[in-house]
Protein backbone atom coordinates (compact mmCIF):
# COMPACT_ATOMS: atom_id res chain seq x y z
CA UNK A 1 0.00 0.00 0.00
CA UNK A 2 1.56 3.47 -1.30
CA UNK A 3 1.48 5.66 1.96
CA UNK A 4 -0.62 9.36 1.41
CA UNK A 5 3.11 10.92 2.00
CA UNK A 6 4.47 8.93 -0.48
CA UNK A 7 1.30 10.16 -3.00
CA UNK A 8 2.16 14.09 -2.29
CA UNK A 9 5.43 13.53 -3.45
CA UNK A 10 4.19 11.70 -6.57
CA UNK A 11 2.01 14.83 -6.70
CA UNK A 12 4.83 17.29 -6.81
CA UNK A 13 5.35 16.78 -10.14
CA UNK A 14 2.68 16.51 -13.42
CA UNK A 15 0.40 13.87 -13.85
CA UNK A 16 -2.54 12.80 -15.82
CA UNK A 17 -4.78 12.35 -13.57
CA UNK A 18 -8.48 10.72 -13.62
CA UNK A 19 -11.39 11.05 -11.00
CA UNK A 20 -14.29 9.00 -10.68
CA UNK A 21 -16.82 8.42 -8.46
CA UNK A 22 -19.73 6.06 -8.25
CA UNK A 23 -23.25 5.36 -10.57
CA UNK A 24 -25.70 7.82 -10.43
CA UNK A 25 -23.39 10.25 -8.39
CA UNK A 26 -25.17 12.20 -5.24
CA UNK A 27 -24.07 15.22 -4.04
CA UNK A 28 -21.11 13.76 -2.16
CA UNK A 29 -19.80 12.15 -5.43
CA UNK A 30 -19.79 14.94 -7.61
CA UNK A 31 -19.05 17.25 -4.80
CA UNK A 32 -16.00 15.76 -3.94
CA UNK A 33 -15.13 14.79 -7.50
CA UNK A 34 -14.99 18.51 -8.30
CA UNK A 35 -13.34 19.70 -5.13
CA UNK A 36 -10.12 17.40 -6.15
CA UNK A 37 -10.70 18.35 -9.45
CA UNK A 38 -10.23 22.34 -8.96
CA UNK A 39 -7.27 21.27 -6.30
CA UNK A 40 -5.32 18.88 -8.79
CA UNK A 41 -5.80 21.56 -11.87
CA UNK A 42 -4.46 24.81 -9.71
CA UNK A 43 -1.24 22.24 -9.09
CA UNK A 44 -0.98 21.69 -12.82
CA UNK A 45 -1.71 18.23 -13.62
CA UNK A 46 -4.12 17.00 -16.18
CA UNK A 47 -7.13 16.17 -14.79
CA UNK A 48 -10.27 14.78 -16.02
CA UNK A 49 -13.42 14.03 -14.30
CA UNK A 50 -15.38 10.63 -15.74
CA UNK A 51 -18.57 9.48 -13.99
CA UNK A 52 -20.35 6.70 -14.80
CA UNK A 53 -23.80 8.00 -15.81
CA UNK A 54 -25.60 10.78 -15.63
CA UNK A 55 -26.39 13.02 -12.67
CA UNK A 56 -29.28 15.30 -10.69
CA UNK A 57 -30.41 18.40 -12.45
CA UNK A 58 -30.32 20.05 -9.21
CA UNK A 59 -26.58 19.72 -8.98
CA UNK A 60 -26.09 21.34 -12.68
CA UNK A 61 -24.73 24.74 -11.23
CA UNK A 62 -22.02 23.19 -9.55
CA UNK A 63 -18.26 24.64 -10.78
CA UNK A 64 -16.52 22.21 -12.95
CA UNK A 65 -19.24 20.02 -13.82
CA UNK A 66 -19.62 21.05 -17.64
CA UNK A 67 -16.27 19.57 -17.84
CA UNK A 68 -16.87 16.47 -16.29
CA UNK A 69 -17.17 13.50 -18.84
CA UNK A 70 -20.08 11.37 -18.58
CA UNK A 71 -18.68 7.77 -19.71
CA UNK A 72 -22.20 6.62 -21.31
CA UNK A 73 -21.90 9.07 -23.98
CA UNK A 74 -18.47 9.15 -24.35
CA UNK A 75 -17.54 6.05 -23.92
CA UNK A 76 -13.98 5.62 -26.53
CA UNK A 77 -12.31 8.90 -25.34
CA UNK A 78 -12.86 7.90 -21.56
CA UNK A 79 -11.18 4.71 -22.10
CA UNK A 80 -8.35 6.31 -23.51
CA UNK A 81 -7.86 8.15 -20.93
CA UNK A 82 -8.06 5.76 -18.32
CA UNK A 83 -5.37 3.73 -20.18
CA UNK A 84 -3.27 6.42 -20.21
CA UNK A 85 -3.48 8.04 -16.55
CA UNK A 86 -0.83 7.47 -14.00
CA UNK A 87 -3.67 8.11 -11.42
CA UNK A 88 -6.97 7.20 -11.01
CA UNK A 89 -8.61 8.80 -7.65
CA UNK A 90 -11.71 6.90 -6.63
CA UNK A 91 -14.41 8.77 -4.57
CA UNK A 92 -16.99 7.88 -2.59
CA UNK A 93 -17.43 4.02 -3.27
CA UNK A 94 -14.98 1.29 -2.25
CA UNK A 95 -16.15 -1.64 -4.57
CA UNK A 96 -15.35 -1.52 -8.20
CA UNK A 97 -18.65 -2.69 -9.10
CA UNK A 98 -20.74 0.65 -7.75
CA UNK A 99 -19.06 2.53 -10.81
CA UNK A 100 -20.79 -0.21 -13.49
CA UNK A 101 -19.70 0.27 -17.06
CA UNK A 102 -16.52 1.09 -16.03
CA UNK A 103 -15.45 -1.51 -13.92
CA UNK A 104 -13.72 -3.73 -16.30
CA UNK A 105 -11.53 -0.79 -17.75
CA UNK A 106 -10.51 0.62 -14.30
CA UNK A 107 -9.63 -2.31 -12.92
CA UNK A 108 -7.52 -3.20 -15.61
CA UNK A 109 -5.49 0.34 -15.53
CA UNK A 110 -1.92 0.19 -14.71
CA UNK A 111 -2.37 3.38 -12.78
CA UNK A 112 -1.77 4.34 -8.86
CA UNK A 113 -5.66 3.71 -7.53
CA UNK A 114 -6.24 6.30 -4.72
CA UNK A 115 -9.09 5.30 -2.94
CA UNK A 116 -10.89 8.05 -1.09
CA UNK A 117 -14.15 7.06 0.54
CA UNK A 118 -16.56 6.19 4.03
CA UNK A 119 -18.27 3.17 3.07
CA UNK A 120 -17.82 -0.18 5.62
CA UNK A 121 -16.17 -2.43 3.75
CA UNK A 122 -13.79 -1.66 1.25
CA UNK A 123 -12.80 -4.64 -1.82
CA UNK A 124 -9.22 -3.77 -2.01
CA UNK A 125 -8.99 -2.81 -5.25
CA UNK A 126 -6.70 0.29 -4.34
CA UNK A 127 -2.99 0.90 -4.08
CA UNK A 128 -3.27 4.30 -1.56
CA UNK A 129 -6.40 5.11 0.32
CA UNK A 130 -7.88 7.45 2.70
CA UNK A 131 -10.76 5.51 4.21
CA UNK A 132 -12.95 6.51 7.58
CA UNK A 133 -16.35 4.82 7.64
CA UNK A 134 -17.47 7.59 10.76
CA UNK A 135 -16.64 10.49 8.28
CA UNK A 136 -19.91 11.80 7.50
CA UNK A 137 -18.68 12.14 3.74
CA UNK A 138 -16.61 11.66 1.35
CA UNK A 139 -15.87 15.50 0.71
CA UNK A 140 -15.05 15.74 4.61
CA UNK A 141 -12.21 12.86 3.77
CA UNK A 142 -11.41 15.62 0.51
CA UNK A 143 -11.36 18.05 3.08
CA UNK A 144 -8.60 16.36 5.39
CA UNK A 145 -7.06 15.14 2.41
CA UNK A 146 -6.22 18.74 0.80
CA UNK A 147 -5.96 20.54 4.88
CA UNK A 148 -4.07 17.75 6.68
CA UNK A 149 -2.13 15.55 4.45
CA UNK A 150 -1.19 17.59 1.56
CA UNK A 151 -0.94 20.68 4.07
CA UNK A 152 -2.81 23.25 1.26
CA UNK A 153 -5.50 24.37 2.64
CA UNK A 154 -4.60 28.09 1.04
CA UNK A 155 -5.33 26.37 -1.78
CA UNK A 156 -8.68 26.02 -1.66
CA UNK A 157 -10.95 28.40 -3.37
CA UNK A 158 -14.59 29.66 -2.74
CA UNK A 159 -15.49 26.59 -6.06
CA UNK A 160 -13.88 24.08 -3.74
CA UNK A 161 -15.24 25.06 -0.26
CA UNK A 162 -18.67 25.29 -2.42
CA UNK A 163 -17.92 21.44 -3.80
CA UNK A 164 -17.17 20.66 -0.45
CA UNK A 165 -19.95 22.19 1.21
CA UNK A 166 -22.59 20.74 -1.31
CA UNK A 167 -20.89 16.97 -0.28
CA UNK A 168 -21.26 17.46 3.16
CA UNK A 169 -24.67 19.21 3.12
CA UNK A 170 -26.52 16.39 1.19
CA UNK A 171 -25.08 13.25 2.95
CA UNK A 172 -25.77 14.52 6.01
CA UNK A 173 -29.24 15.84 5.29
CA UNK A 174 -28.51 18.94 6.06
CA UNK A 175 -26.60 18.61 8.95
CA UNK A 176 -29.68 16.13 11.26
CA UNK A 177 -27.73 13.29 10.24
CA UNK A 178 -26.13 11.88 13.77
CA UNK A 179 -22.66 11.89 11.67
CA UNK A 180 -22.70 15.49 11.97
CA UNK A 181 -20.33 15.79 14.66
CA UNK A 182 -18.28 19.15 16.14
CA UNK A 183 -15.29 18.33 14.07
CA UNK A 184 -18.14 18.59 10.86
CA UNK A 185 -19.81 21.82 12.07
CA UNK A 186 -16.08 23.17 12.40
CA UNK A 187 -15.33 22.40 8.62
CA UNK A 188 -18.00 23.89 7.21
CA UNK A 189 -17.46 27.16 9.58
CA UNK A 190 -14.42 26.65 7.73
CA UNK A 191 -15.84 26.65 4.53
CA UNK A 192 -17.73 29.26 4.43
CA UNK A 193 -14.70 31.69 5.50
CA UNK A 194 -13.08 29.99 2.51
CA UNK A 195 -15.59 31.14 0.05
CA UNK A 196 -18.82 28.75 0.34
CA UNK A 197 -22.09 30.59 -0.08
CA UNK A 198 -24.09 28.73 1.95
CA UNK A 199 -27.56 30.12 1.48
CA UNK A 200 -26.83 29.80 -1.95
CA UNK A 201 -26.01 26.27 -2.15
CA UNK A 202 -28.97 25.04 -0.05
CA UNK A 203 -31.15 26.93 -2.72
CA UNK A 204 -29.55 25.54 -5.67
CA UNK A 205 -30.20 22.11 -4.67
CA UNK A 206 -33.31 22.16 -2.63
CA UNK A 207 -35.13 25.29 -4.75
CA UNK A 208 -34.91 23.58 -7.63
CA UNK A 209 -37.58 21.38 -8.64
CA UNK A 210 -39.73 20.94 -11.79
CA UNK A 211 -43.57 20.84 -11.71
CA UNK A 212 -43.44 17.14 -12.69
CA UNK A 213 -41.34 16.26 -9.51
CA UNK A 214 -43.25 18.63 -7.76
CA UNK A 215 -46.60 16.71 -9.15
CA UNK A 216 -44.93 13.06 -8.57
CA UNK A 217 -43.99 14.24 -4.84
CA UNK A 218 -47.91 14.78 -4.09
CA UNK A 219 -48.87 11.70 -5.81
CA UNK A 220 -46.83 9.41 -4.10
CA UNK A 221 -46.99 10.77 -0.60
CA UNK A 222 -51.25 10.27 -1.52
CA UNK A 223 -51.01 7.24 -3.43
CA UNK A 224 -47.70 5.26 -2.72
CA UNK A 225 -46.95 5.66 1.08
CA UNK A 226 -47.89 2.63 3.55
CA UNK A 227 -47.07 2.50 6.82
CA UNK A 228 -46.95 -0.58 9.04
CA UNK A 229 -47.42 0.44 12.46
CA UNK A 230 -46.57 -2.85 14.34
CA UNK A 231 -43.30 -2.72 12.82
CA UNK A 232 -42.44 1.32 12.63
CA UNK A 233 -41.76 1.21 9.49
CA UNK A 234 -43.25 3.34 6.02
CA UNK A 235 -43.01 2.06 2.90
CA UNK A 236 -42.94 3.92 -0.75
CA UNK A 237 -43.33 1.53 -3.61
CA UNK A 238 -43.10 3.51 -6.98
CA UNK A 239 -43.96 1.96 -10.15
CA UNK A 240 -41.99 1.97 -13.57
CA UNK A 241 -45.76 3.67 -14.94
CA UNK A 242 -45.18 6.05 -11.95
CA UNK A 243 -42.14 7.44 -13.47
CA UNK A 244 -42.89 7.68 -16.60
CA UNK A 245 -46.28 9.37 -15.96
CA UNK A 246 -43.93 12.14 -14.23
CA UNK A 247 -41.37 11.88 -16.60
CA UNK A 248 -39.00 11.46 -13.90
CA UNK A 249 -35.53 11.91 -14.34
CA UNK A 250 -32.25 11.09 -12.43
CA UNK A 251 -32.34 12.89 -9.05
CA UNK A 252 -36.08 13.24 -8.95
CA UNK A 253 -36.54 10.78 -6.36
CA UNK A 254 -33.79 11.93 -4.23
CA UNK A 255 -34.85 12.70 -0.53
CA UNK A 256 -38.16 10.53 -1.10
CA UNK A 257 -37.39 8.09 1.32
CA UNK A 258 -36.94 10.71 4.28
CA UNK A 259 -40.70 11.83 3.73
CA UNK A 260 -41.56 8.03 4.71
CA UNK A 261 -39.30 8.61 7.79
CA UNK A 262 -40.52 11.84 9.12
CA UNK A 263 -44.03 10.11 10.23
CA UNK A 264 -44.27 10.18 13.72
CA UNK A 265 -42.91 6.76 15.34
CA UNK A 266 -41.67 5.58 12.37
CA UNK A 267 -37.94 3.94 12.62
CA UNK A 268 -37.55 2.61 8.96
CA UNK A 269 -38.60 3.57 5.95
CA UNK A 270 -37.88 2.15 2.34
CA UNK A 271 -38.22 3.68 -1.04
CA UNK A 272 -38.73 0.54 -3.50
CA UNK A 273 -38.44 1.74 -7.32
CA UNK A 274 -39.63 -0.47 -10.41
CA UNK A 275 -36.96 0.98 -12.38
CA UNK A 276 -37.88 -1.77 -14.97
CA UNK A 277 -34.37 -3.64 -15.54
CA UNK A 278 -33.91 -3.89 -11.72
CA UNK A 279 -35.95 -2.82 -8.74
CA UNK A 280 -33.99 -0.60 -6.51
CA UNK A 281 -34.10 0.39 -2.61
CA UNK A 282 -32.85 3.16 -1.05
CA UNK A 283 -33.23 2.55 3.26
CA UNK A 284 -33.06 5.30 6.37
CA UNK A 285 -32.85 4.21 9.91
CA UNK A 286 -33.20 6.00 13.16
CA UNK A 287 -30.97 4.42 15.71
CA UNK A 288 -29.60 0.73 15.67
CA UNK A 289 -31.31 -0.49 12.72
CA UNK A 290 -29.08 -1.46 10.80
CA UNK A 291 -30.08 -1.03 6.86
CA UNK A 292 -26.82 -1.85 5.36
CA UNK A 293 -27.33 -5.36 7.46
CA UNK A 294 -30.44 -5.31 5.50
CA UNK A 295 -29.44 -4.65 1.98
CA UNK A 296 -26.41 -6.75 2.45
CA UNK A 297 -28.49 -9.52 3.49
CA UNK A 298 -31.18 -9.24 1.20
CA UNK A 299 -30.63 -7.31 -1.22
CA UNK A 300 -27.31 -7.33 -3.17
CA UNK A 301 -25.97 -4.16 -1.69
CA UNK A 302 -24.93 -2.04 1.39
CA UNK A 303 -23.91 1.28 2.71
CA UNK A 304 -24.00 2.63 6.16
CA UNK A 305 -26.01 1.88 9.45
CA UNK A 306 -28.93 4.48 9.11
CA UNK A 307 -28.49 4.87 5.29
CA UNK A 308 -28.39 1.91 2.50
CA UNK A 309 -28.98 0.75 -0.72
CA UNK A 310 -29.72 -2.39 -2.90
CA UNK A 311 -31.20 -3.66 -5.79
CA UNK A 312 -33.06 -7.04 -7.20
CA UNK A 313 -34.30 -8.09 -10.24
CA UNK A 314 -37.49 -9.98 -9.10
CA UNK A 315 -40.74 -8.00 -10.02
CA UNK A 316 -42.08 -5.16 -7.49
CA UNK A 317 -44.54 -6.94 -6.13
CA UNK A 318 -42.12 -10.09 -4.30
CA UNK A 319 -39.49 -7.52 -4.03
CA UNK A 320 -41.88 -5.51 -1.14
CA UNK A 321 -43.12 -8.76 0.04
CA UNK A 322 -39.35 -10.16 0.91
CA UNK A 323 -38.70 -6.69 2.60
CA UNK A 324 -41.87 -6.88 5.02
CA UNK A 325 -40.89 -10.63 5.63
CA UNK A 326 -38.07 -9.33 6.66
CA UNK A 327 -39.25 -6.76 9.24
CA UNK A 328 -40.48 -9.82 12.30
CA UNK A 329 -36.45 -10.49 12.17
CA UNK A 330 -35.75 -6.88 13.15
CA UNK A 331 -39.19 -6.40 15.56
CA UNK A 332 -36.84 -5.59 19.00
CA UNK A 333 -34.68 -3.26 17.03
CA UNK A 334 -37.92 -1.67 15.44
CA UNK A 335 -40.29 -1.62 18.53
CA UNK A 336 -37.77 -0.11 20.97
Amino acid sequence: MVSLNDLKKKLAQRQKIVITTHYKPDGDALGSSLALYHWLTKHGHEVTVIVPSDYPAFLSWMPGQEDAIIYTSHKEISDKLIEEADIIFCLDFNHLSRILPMEDVVRKSTALKVMIDHHIGPEGFDDARLWDCKAAATAQLVYDFIVNHMDDRKEISADIAASLYTGIMTDTGSFRFPSTTAEVHLIIADLITLGAQNWKIHENVFNSSTENRLKFLGFALLNRLEVIPEYNTAIFAIKAEDLKQFDITTGDTEGLVNYALSVSGIRLAALIIDRTERVKLSLRSIGDIPCNEICSRFFEGGGHKNAAGGQSTKPLPEVIETFKSILPEYKNLLTT
